[in-house]
C-alpha cells in the first residue's frame, strides 16, 4: 500500500539524469513535489504518461509544484528518453539499491522489480499531502494530478 495522505514522507537522496545528486528535503523547502513513479523509461504507456506532463508542464508551474519522476532505470537510460522526449523536469534513477526509495513510499513491486505507477504531492515539511495509484497497466489520469494539486489550497 503506497503512503497515505498525512504520512511522512521518507527523505532521500537520488542521482537525477545528468549523475547530480538531488534531496528531497532540498526541493520540498522551496515549493511542494509531485514524485511520479514510473516502471520503466522508454516504455509504452510510462511515455504516454510523461509526454502529458511534459505537454501539461503548466499546470505544475502555475502552482509553484516541482515535477519529479522516479523510476529503478539507470541515470544513462534516464537521460536518453529525457533528452529524445524534451522532459524538461528531473528524472531520478532509483537504480541501486534496486528501487529502495520506491519500496520506502509503498510503491514497489517486488514480484517484478519495478516502481508502480504511484503519484505524491509533498510539501515543505515532507509530509503527503496527497497520493494515488494506478493498477498495472494503465495510466494515471491528467485530472488526478489537478486534484491533487488543488488539494494544497484547501
Amino acid at each position: 500500500m503506497i503512503l497515505q495522505p498525512g504520512a511522512a514522507a521518507p527523505d532521500f537522496t537520488l542521482a537525477d539524469q545528468f549523475g547530480a545528486p538531488v534531496r528531497l528535503a532540498e526541493l520540498a523547502a522551496s515549493r511542494p513535489v509531485a514524485l511520479v513513479f514510473f516502471p520503466l523509461a522508454f516504455s509504452g504507456i510510462c511515455q504516454g504518461e510523461l509526454c502529458e506532463l511534459r505537454d501539461n508542464i503548466a499546470v505544475f508551474r502555475d502552482a509553484s509544484v516541482e515535477l519529479v519522476g522516479v523510476s529503478v532505470d539507470s541515470k544513462f537510460a534516464l537521460r536518453a528518453w529525457g533528452e529524445q522526449e524534451g522532459y524538461d523536469f528531473p528524472l531520478l534513477a532509483d537504480f541501486w539499491p534496486h528501487g529502495a526509495v520506491a519500496a520506502s513510499f509503498g510503491a514497489f513491486r517486488e514480484e517484478v522489480g519495478l516502481a508502480s505507477r504511484a503519484t505524491f504531492l509533498i510539501d515543505s515539511d515532507l509530509v503527503v499531502r496527497a497520493s494515488f495509484e494506478v493498477a498495472p497497466g494503465e495510466a494515471r489520469p491528467l485530472a488526478a494530478y489537478r486534484d491533487a494539486i488543488a488539494s494544497l489550497a484547501g
